[in-house]
């Protein structure tokens, strides 16, 4: 319980420094100038064999790492490929990693927080002493500093999607003359990895395709409302492989809902149980899942009927789970269309309260029950 109340105020921390900067804000903005100026399409289409694992992994659940911004950043390209380039049309780079309508300016990031005075002001430290007498000067300068760790956490986020492997990286960046990485250049891989031929894979726009054997698709509202910017990297795979499975079988998500057990969940996407799990239990508190409930019509119908042999046959919001039964989950894309900065720091509040409740009543019971453990002893 300690562990989750120190992960859960962490993020929270760091959700309300990126209000305080307006940082998804911004990075919001800048998706929606691209969509505007671009295609403006209502969705943006996912090769599915990004999700699907290759042995133990796949190359999403490779990219569900606790630091990092590397899924984010490999949909983020995904999106801002599709808003410019046409079905079919083959990536080509025209955006700089740094400065005005750069690559840095799409991601959304909370700074450098200095845990010895726990704030994020450690940054004025290197600031020059001439400069600290102006508000204007420290603003500047704390700007600065905050567009420099996101550019360098953009080229982490490349370095890391090089580094899947030889035939699995998502993105190639060519060597100077000297062995360093030339970031302005890299190339954006398919959803398949850069391949095992000499020439890469280099990614493409999709066709739509009205099965989910080749691509799923995502709302545009998952890249304009903030959503990318706030979950974090096993929330985004957990959403992208229910939503594979909504759309792979839509009458059965619509009548009785999705689930995924361990055995088939682990080898179709190699995604593990606490990742899934806790996934799950945070889409379900941000509105972006819900458990399954039956469609009005058909739920009115067997009300009509009174059969209860029909209405066992599914899964009720107020049915008991039994133990081993997975949740049965349908995907509520009306949640997307909030401001998921607003929801998160609102719905994280509310967990904060209730975890400082749990231990607050934990902390009361505990001397009762060593009580009672001493008089049986006795």
């Amino acid at each position: 319980m300690a562990d989750a109340q120190e992960t859960n105020e962490r993020r929270l921390r760091r959700l309300q420094q990126m209000r305080r900067t307006g940082s998804v804000a911004k990075a919001s903005e800048a998706l929606d100038k691209i969509w505007k100026a671009g295609k403006e399409p209502d969705s943006i289409v996912l090769r599915s064999v990004l999700l699907r694992a290759d042995g133990e992994r796949s190359r999403l659940t490779k990219l569900v790492l606790p630091r990092g911004l590397a899924l984010r950043f490999y949909l983020l390209a995904v999106f801002e490929a599709q808003c410019r380039l046409g079905t079919g049309d083959l990536w080509q780079n025209d955006r700089a990693l740094k400065g005005a309508d750069s690559w840095s300016t799409l991601v959304a990031i909370d700074g450098a927080y200095d845990t010895a005075s726990g704030a994020y002001n450690a940054v004025l430290g290197s600031m020059p002493p001439g400069l600290r007498d102006s508000a204007r000067a420290e603003e500047r300068w704390r700007t600065r500093k905050l567009e420099d760790l996101r550019l360098r956490q953009v080229k982490g986020a490349l370095r890391t999607l090089e580094e899947l492997g030889q035939e699995d990286s998502l993105v190639s960046i060519p060597r100077g003359a000297s062995g360093h990485r030339l970031y302005e250049d890299f190339s954006l891989m398919g959803e398949g990895g850069r391949g095992y031929m000499p020439t890469p894979d280099v990614y493409s726009v999709p066709v739509r395709s009205w099965t989910t054997a080749e691509t799923i698709t995502l709302p545009k509202d998952f890249f304009l409302k903030g959503w990318i910017q706030v979950l974090n990297p096993s929330e985004v795979a957990t959403w992208l492989v229910l939503r594979m499975l909504s759309q792979w079988a839509p009458r059965k998500h619509s009548v009785s809902g999705v689930f995924l057990t361990t055995r088939p969940r682990m080898q179709g996407f190699g995604l593990r149980d606490d990742a899934w799990e806790d996934g799950c239990r945070r889409l379900l508190e941000f509105g972006l899942i819900r458990h399954a409930q039956l469609p009005e019509g058909l739920a009115a119908s067997l009300e009509a009927l009174g059969n209860p042999t029909l209405t066992a046959l599914f899964p009720q919001p107020t049915r008991v789970r039994q133990p081993y039964e997975p949740h049965f989950w349908q995907m509520t894309d009306d949640g997307l269309t909030k401001d998921a900065l607003q929801t998160l720091d609102r719905e994280l509040t509310h967990r904060r309260e209730a975890l400082a409740d749990a231990a607050t009543k934990r902390a009361q019971h505990g001397p009762e029950r060593r009580t009672s453990y001493a008089s049986a002893d006795e």
